[in-house]
């Protein structure tokens, strides 16, 4: 779970690849789903996107899982 820092710019979080918490940048992402062309308008979803900044790892966790 994140908590907040002193710095409300910055969100700290586990990274499994540094082994602890640090600081990642934190955005939402719309990506497409589907590879088929004629459906890519209707499989777009949105994804929580953290990066952290000590190592660079990316996780990605869709936001509306149902």
């Amino acid at each position: 779970m994140a908590t907040p820092p002193s710095d409300p710019e910055l969100v700290t979080e586990s990274c499994r690849d540094c082994d602890g918490e640090t600081t990642h940048d934190v955005r939402v992402e719309i990506r497409t789903e589907s590879q088929k062309e004629e459906n890519a308008e209707f499989s777009r979803e949105p994804y929580r996107v953290a990066t952290c900044n000590e190592c660079g790892s990316e996780t990605a966790t869709r936001m509306n899982n149902a």
